[in-house]
């Protein structure tokens, strides 16, 4: 990522990138769906904003942004460029209060962009993971205190029961998909593994009884209290080191990076560490074509302030 590359600089130069993201064959009318060249003029002239299209099938005007987060925002797409490229390349995120810093706006602003940014992270259409051949690993995880703590440790710690329980699923050389749930009992972990895992795959997990009854070719499992972490079996390697890698890198974000995260946006938060893992360098993606996906995961999506601030 280059800081002084003009998309960074030049709102006009922001907006023809957009587009080429957006808009891949020219532009799209977002009202009607029309995509005909011959049906939609680009308006120019002093009364006339940048970027402005109408559209004749129709008869709306829109820009690029209609119909996505960016929808009548003020924050100038210079700056909504450079917030897409620094979430997306920055492994263990960055902070509201850093692109408050780095992009010279009020930290309010910074705080709903980062959102905004987010729900554009999220899949939408997502497709089961795994499959013939294929192996998925799952696990769950507990991070942070929830915002009612019933049950404690004998040192006073909040108990399993009063953490935030987390389930992830990662295809091997593929993605990753969390959850938060309320409780992560076999009941709900085996709901998530009917809806996201492709019923022919090879799920691995630790030795907990949670995944038992999932509905998948086959079920191997590590016992970690064996002091095993990783079997051969001919050709197959039996271990769950995929999505625990997954879960060293989202508990040293939200610690190191966002320290402080309620629970009502928790899900927000995992979308945005399932993006980046999903677009990883390892699978030969960089970080202009994460930022790219971003902006085109922009499209058809809205958030508004009032939703940000509730778990909507």
């Amino acid at each position: 990522m280059n800081l002084t590359d003009p998309i960074f600089q030049d709102d006009a130069k922001a907006r023809k990138w957009l587009e080429a993201q957006v808009w891949p064959e020219g532009p799209v009318c977002p009202h009607c769906g029309n995509a005909d060249d011959a049906k939609i003029k680009a308006l120019a002239g002093k009364a006339h904003r940048d970027g402005l299209f109408k559209c004749n099938e129709c008869r709306e005007q829109f820009t690029v942004t209609v119909g996505t987060v960016m929808e009548r925002s003020k924050i100038p797409l210079r700056k909504w460029a450079m917030a897409m490229f620094l979430m997306s390349a920055s492994k263990k995120g960055i902070s509201a209060h850093q692109m408050h810093r780095m992009m010279d706006i009020p930290y309010k602003t910074a705080w709903f962009l980062a959102h905004r940014i987010r729900e554009a992270m999220r899949d939408g259409k997502p497709s089961p993971l795994g499959g013939i051949g294929r192996d998925v690993e799952a696990d769950e995880t507990y991070f942070g205190d929830k915002e009612v703590i019933t049950k404690r440790t004998k040192r006073g710690k909040a108990a399993h029961s009063s953490k935030r329980s987390v389930v992830t699923l990662v295809e091997r050389g593929g993605s990753a998909r969390s959850f938060h749930v309320e409780r992560a009992d076999q009941a709900t972990v085996e709901a998530i593994i009917a809806d996201n895992v492709h019923r022919r795959t090879r799920l691995h997990s630790d030795e907990t009884h949670l995944y038992d009854g999932s509905n998948v070719a086959e079920h191997s499992k590590v016992k970690y209290t064996h002091g095993e972490y990783v079997r051969y079996e001919g050709d197959r390697t039996i271990h769950s080191n995929t999505v625990e890698n997954y879960f060293s890198v989202f508990k040293r974000g939200m610690r190191g990076t966002y320290q402080h995260c309620a629970e009502k946006h928790l899900h927000r938060y995992l979308v945005e560490f399932d993006f980046r893992y999903s677009r990883r360098a390892a699978l030969g993606i960089d970080d202009s074509q994460r930022a790219s996906d971003l902006a085109k995961g922009s499209m058809g999506k809205r958030l508004m302030y009032k939703s940000a601030v509730t778990r909507g």
